[in-house]
């Protein structure tokens, strides 16, 4: 009877004897400097996944951010008034013309400048030098064309994880050494219908893009070492940033491969956080945006065009044309737009609002339809709660976020700069009306949630892996310290050819050598004849 219990014993024991050792939290530096407040919310929910987890969190943001803790310490360091207003300008440009991935690195390497600038200056700033008087344990980067800053891990002495919010992309693949795989891995940009695998054409055009793209990461690093260079040149005994590059310990990836797809070799290194800013629980409504949706006899819609595009940027006759439509339907719709002052017109089922929470919006029942400029965040939250959507993409990784949700059956794409209100009419009649754009996403959501451990739960895990191990340097890909020569075997085929080239020479020497002392010698006999 004793050994029966004894079992139950031991895991009581057990847990006793874990929950009675102390532990410490670890401190923890988050540095988001990215003037995006969509890779904010990414981020910000990375460090509130380890603040509650007991860790102690100090953030560094040039936004204040609109995910908040009591337990995170945030220090914002804005950009200047006249950086703010260099940025507001060249995104109202961008929304009123048709941009490519290329157009928008471009103009990240003119003139928006100051989105690279404004990061490298933070770490210059007093409020920010005070970082080094404190001693952390661990540095997560929110990445966004920033790599000088990996000099503030390497002065801190301590390990670093790269935070993107995006699927892999060859820079992200470059620090843990994912093998990029371009004969079947579609980039973010190369749109190619669900199930199928990529054709030629597609192939083609992913080489291309690839190529072309690490033309101008190229010439993004030049700047970017020269920063690095600029900031801490003058440390003693100091890693290049090469060097730093070939040290991140981790990278977390905002996505979840596994139903996106598509299915890809990932190196352990890469651990997949798709959806780390969706609560477990939506936070109850404000009361004036539940009152609206719980009074929507026939559901309700979200139209957002993101936290970078004010909706006053989009052209006039644009918004217009969306009103006209918008304000004729049964369902109401809640209209995040940023000056109350200056609308495109009222109606009883529109309800505007500088500030919205998305998320719990997109989690409510009433809520049909999602009206969204495609960034990334938005429509993992869509498909997350099933809510199928019209995209309006707008620049970077909008149109190909909007091409593979379309190409998934979780609704339509439009052109923003060629809306009428017949086209944006018939797309919102197409999704609201046929049932099949919400049975295809609400069979992906119920995809998307089967996982063995939430994506807070990987964060804290591999957060807390990464300090017990020391930066857990056996986790790298001998690949990441492999020269592009050696990593694909060039010196071998180069030798293999040389080799062959040498035998087949001297074989050919050799039949003529041969040849001339048979053939030869007969010749010469029957001239003397």
């Amino acid at each position: 009877m004793r050994l029966k219990f004894r079992p139950v014993f031991l895991a009581v024991l057990s847990l006793v004897a874990v929950l009675a050792t102390p532990s410490e939290g670890a401190n923890i530096l988050g540095l988001f400097s990215s003037h995006s407040q969509s890779h904010l919310i990414i981020h910000m929910s990375v460090a509130k996944a380890l603040a509650k987890a007991g860790h102690n969190v100090t953030v560094v943001s040039m936004l204040e951010p609109k995910v908040k803790s009591k337990d995170i310490h945030v220090i914002v360091i804005p950009v200047t008034d006249e950086q703010e207003a260099i940025l507001e300008d060249q995104m109202k440009e961008m929304a009123s013309q048709k941009n490519t991935v290329f157009a928008t690195m471009n103009r990240l390497l003119s003139g928006m400048t100051v989105m690279i600038e404004s990061q490298y200056e933070l770490l210059s700033h007093p409020k920010f030098q005070q970082i080094y008087d404190t001693k952390f344990d661990l540095m997560i980067m929110g990445w966004f064309i920033n790599d000088f800053q990996l000099g503030v891990a390497a002065k801190l002495k301590v390990p670093v994880i790269v935070d993107w919010m995006n699927a892999p992309m060859a820079i992200i693949d470059g620090y843990v050494a994912n093998p990029s795989e371009l004969s079947y891995v579609p980039s973010m940009f190369t749109g190619v219908p669900k199930g199928e695998v990529m054709g030629f054409r597609h192939r083609l055009q992913n080489y291309v893009t690839d190529w072309i793209l690490t033309y101008l990461f190229h010439v993004f690093d030049l700047r970017l070492t020269g920063y690095y260079n600029e900031q801490f040149g003058k440390e003693t005994n100091f890693p290049t940033l090469a060097e730093l590059r070939r040290n991140v310990s981790l990278v977390f990836v905002n996505c979840h491969l596994i139903s996106e797809g598509p299915i890809r070799p990932l190196v352990p290194a890469t651990i997949q956080i798709g959806g780390i800013q969706i609560k477990d629980t939506p936070d109850p409504l404000p009361k004036d945006i539940e009152e609206f949706l719980s009074k929507s006899e026939h559901g309700a819609i979200l139209l957002s065009m993101g936290s970078n595009i004010k909706s006053s940027a989009v052209k006039p006759e644009l918004n217009k044309n969306m009103f006209n439509v918008l304000s004729k339907l049964k369902q109401n719709v809640i209209w995040k737009w940023e000056n109350l002052d200056d609308l495109p017109g009222k109606s009883a089922n529109i309800f505007y609002t500088k500030w919205l929470p998305q998320d719990d919006i997109l989690a409510h029942p009433k809520t049909k339809l999602f009206i969204t400029h495609a960034g990334k965040g938005g429509i993992t939250e869509a498909q997350y709660h099933g809510v199928p959507m019209v995209a309006l993409p707008i620049f970077g990784d909008q149109p190909g976020n909007a091409e593979k949700m379309q190409n998934s059956g979780y609704g339509l794409s439009l052109d923003l700069l060629t809306l009428t209100e017949e086209n944006f009419g018939a797309a919102l009649r197409e999704v609201l009306e046929n049932g099949k754009y919400a049975q295809e996403i609400g069979q992906f959501s119920v995809l998307y949630r089967d996982r063995p451990l939430t994506a807070r739960q990987e964060v804290v895990y591999w957060a807390e892996y990464i300090l017990r191990h020391k930066g857990a340097p056996h986790l790298q890909s001998p690949r990441v310290h492999m020269s592009t020569i050696a990593a694909y075997n060039l010196d071998v085929y180069a030798l293999l050819i040389t080799v062959l080239i040498i035998s087949l020479l001297l074989t050919t020497l050799a039949f003529k050598f041969v040849l001339r002392k048979v053939f030869g010698k007969g010749s010469l006999h029957e001239s003397k004849d």
